[in-house]
């Protein structure tokens, strides 16, 4: 258990995300190992360079670990981090998995992360009746049926997918873009202390951190992550739920749409799902016979893949916003499709921020997402 004191160590360090802090993991197989490595045995890592490393280097000098934990323990007394039994299998398959996971509630339900039955149902904040009606009805479908609902817990789809859960005494997991004690929004107060009795309330945020927009997206690759399946029950073209079925598809989980009116605009993000080859929810009994001939994952190496040498890049005809501009840049910097995490890597941008920019980028026809989850300068 003492490694914990060193993954919450690393998680202190300024430029340091989830991808490089799994690399190092894999690296050094102990967190206080590579805590002590040194700098040239740092700049082994893909990702880290002479000037990230003096960073970590300095940086480092000014945490002792273990005094960090207590100090962390007393604002933040229930989390979980790699190094502990409760921790997900599931979750850690992916690219980059949180190193902190806060929680309220039954622990207990992470056991069936790892059995594969959970499924994220996830949406629109402003549902329609018809997307609230069936969000309801698949909800406490699966859930009478031994599956865990995971979703966000925002308002709209998310609530009704955790609600309709409970109603059945289903169990269900909500996963936060703020501090596990910060309600957002606060017209779900009753339902975050109903699952936070009978359920389960995780985040990798400390507790007092405020909503904040790039949070969400990150929050979004979590629900993906602990889930075998992602249902979009109802989504606009600018949807956060988008965000989550990409990257379930690029974690290798298969994602579902519900079909709904073309006179609908919240729909139109869910209906481009179905034609980009999402599976379509066509009824109850057919979406559990789908879900139960899903394969059980194996461990996957995530980290497969090696970006070509680079080109230059025509300028695009549009003027971009400099963050969007660093985000285009990396991709078109690659002659063959780029993956997310070298995205994150090239840009040195917050993984939600660069969610946030490549859904824009693909509105504006800048960019084009290829199978696999992997990006290009659109043609």
């Amino acid at each position: 258990m003492r490694d914990r004191a060193y993954w919450l160590a690393w998680s202190q360090i300024s430029g340091v995300g989830a991808i490089i802090r799994k690399r190092l993991y894999q690296r050094f197989e102990v967190m206080e190992v590579a805590w002590d490595a040194s700098i040239e045995e740092l700049q082994t890592i893909e990702g880290i360079g002479p000037k990230l490393s003096q960073i970590i280097h300095h940086q480092r000098q000014a945490i002792v670990p273990d005094h960090l934990l207590d100090g962390y323990l007393e604002a933040n007394p229930s989390f979980i981090t790699p190094a502990d039994p409760e921790y997900p299998n599931r979750l850690w398959e992916i690219a980059d998995p949180p190193v902190l996971l806060h929680y309220q509630g039954d622990l207990e339900l992470l056991k069936t992360i790892d059995q594969a039955t959970t499924v994220a149902l996830v949406g629109t904040r402003k549902p329609s009746d018809y997307g609230q009606r069936w969000t309801r009805r698949l909800s406490r479908s699966l859930s009478q049926h031994g599956w865990t609902i995971v979703s966000g817990l925002a308002a709209g789809i998310d609530a009704q997918a955790h609600q309709s859960c409970l109603e059945v005494q289903g169990a269900t997991i909500g996963v936060l873009g703020t501090g596990i004690d910060v309600v957002y929004p606060r017209s779900n107060q009753k339902l975050y202390d109903q699952m936070a009795q009978v359920g389960l309330i995780l985040s990798e945020y400390p507790a007092g951190t405020a909503p904040n927009r790039t949070h969400f997206p990150e929050r979004n690759r979590i629900v993906a992550g602990l889930c075998r399946a992602t249902l979009v029950m109802e989504a606009g073209h600018k949807s956060g739920a988008l965000i989550t079925a990409r990257l379930a598809n690029e974690y290798g989980r298969d994602v579902y749409a519900l079909a709904g009116s073309l006179d609908n605009p919240e729909a139109a993000g869910s209906l481009n799902l179905i034609h980009q080859g999402a599976q379509i929810i066509t009824g109850e009994a057919r979406l559990l016979e789908s879900l139960g001939t899903i394969p059980t994952l194996d461990q996957l190496d995530l980290f497969d893949g090696v970006i070509g040498s680079a080109v230059t890049p025509s300028q695009p005809m549009i003027q971009l916003p400099p963050e969007l501009h660093n985000i285009w840049q990396t991709i078109a910097n690659s002659p063959e499709p780029v993956i997310l995490d070298h995205i994150v890597e090239g840009t040195g941008l917050p993984t939600g921020n660069v969610l946030s920019g490549l859904l824009e980028l693909e509105l504006m026809g800048v960019v084009e997402q290829q199978a696999g989850m992997r990006y290009q300068t659109a043609s």
